[in-house]
């Protein structure tokens, strides 16, 4: 896979690959998932973004983000923008492309103070790890421990804020603790998805 033949691609707007604006670089569609549906209805107005890494015309890695307020994350704070995930498939690996997608990102949003994201401690996942988003230059700057009500009970995990200013004058992001334990109903792949079909308000307690 050489790595100079790659380019981004936003798909917010649709084009050539815009079936992955509904889903994930692997698994089903999810065009009929309603959570989905209603979140970037609300999101794509407020400056919400979608860019995929296509290598030799592979899609290899993607990247999703939003200003705070259009996030599906309880983050708040001015001027900032929220990375919802970034992912890059493991055949892909070593060749930077989390980087390089964590740039394009930057670079396309000059006016943000600095970008958040959450990452996972402990978790079964191998997705958000929080030594992953740290090799991506983000520091944590708060954390909660909890559980999963429905998949490997006992577990603990953490979820951490995480943060990155990019400007001298930012000022740090908070979170809503309690709205986080309600999960994610926005993407059907995240770690902590909440599923239609979960009737408790909650996913997740904390320890």
């Amino acid at each position: 896979m050489n790595s100079t033949r790659a380019r981004i691609i936003d798909i917010t707007e649709g084009g050539e690959y815009d079936r992955y604006l509904h889903r994930c670089l692997v698994g089903p569609p999810s065009r009929r998932y309603r959570k989905r549906i209603e979140y970037l209805k609300r999101a794509i107005p407020k400056g919400f973004r979608k860019k995929l890494l296509v290598s030799n015309r592979d899609v290899v890695g993607q990247i999703e983000y939003a200003p705070a307020e259009a996030s599906y994350y309880p983050i708040e704070g001015d001027d900032i923008v929220v990375m919802n995930c970034i992912w890059v498939l493991r055949r892909a690996k070593g060749h930077d492309f989390g980087k390089l997608l964590l740039e394009d990102m930057i670079d396309s949003e000059k006016a943000a103070a600095g970008f958040a994201t959450i990452a996972l401690e402990n978790h079964w996942s191998p997705w958000f790890r929080k030594w992953q988003m740290e090799n991506l230059g983000f520091k944590p700057i708060d954390s909660i421990k909890v559980v999963h009500k429905t998949k490997h009970k006992g577990r603990v995990f953490s979820i951490h804020l995480m943060w990155m200013p990019t400007t001298e004058s930012a000022h740090s992001p908070t979170w809503d603790e309690q709205k986080l334990l309600e999960g994610i109903t926005a993407c059907i792949a995240h770690p902590i998805y909440h599923p239609q079909t979960y009737e408790p308000s909650q996913i997740l307690a904390r320890v």
